[in-house]
């Protein structure tokens, strides 16, 4: 394992669902090291759930991935978020619709920035017929979600889980 590490912020739907398909697929000594669920591109300071649900705060539900580049590439980890939801629906995922649902990559500097274009092309003129929608921009700051929604599937089994899986 690389002593240097580096940081995945996507936005796929309810987050609870992403944060889930993330660890199974790249858990376990596949190069994924840690993830957790927050909120990401918005414009008010300390967001809470109940705020983020209203739609007003600007904010997406996110997963912020830290993951071993010498294991997994970022473009894998991008290519799967492609695979995970539909990046054709503007601000849904499944039942849920609103902004906070959007598919957003937050990008951590002008290298994620050009590979995230680069996978996006990709993706829009090879798996889907429809436009991706897919918002690519700088991460900006980032809030840790509510405790209680860190791990939420594995915390509650039987719990909501996202149509992608």
């Amino acid at each position: 394992m690389s002593e240097i590490t580096q940081t995945a912020t996507l936005a796929a739907g309810c987050f609870w669902g992403v944060e889930h398909l993330f660890r199974k697929h790249f858990g376990n000594g596949k190069g994924l090291l840690e993830a957790k669920v927050g909120y990401c591109g918005g414009s008010t300071s300390s967001p809470s759930y109940r705020a983020v649900c209203t739609g007003t705060t600007g904010h997406a539900e996110a997963v912020q991935l830290t993951f071993d580049p010498s294991v997994v590439s970022y473009g894998s980890l991008l290519e799967f978020f492609y695979r995970m939801h539909d990046p054709t629906t503007k601000d849904r995922q499944g039942p849920d619709v609103g902004t906070q649902y959007r598919s957003a990559i937050f990008t951590h500097g002008e290298e994620q920035h050009k590979i995230a274009e680069e996978i996006t092309d990709k993706v829009s003129k090879q798996w889907y017929k429809q436009p991706v929608s897919t918002q690519i921009i700088p991460a900006g700051q980032w809030w840790d979600a509510e405790e209680y929604h860190q791990l939420y599937l594995t915390k509650n089994p039987s719990g909501y889980e996202c149509p992608a899986q």
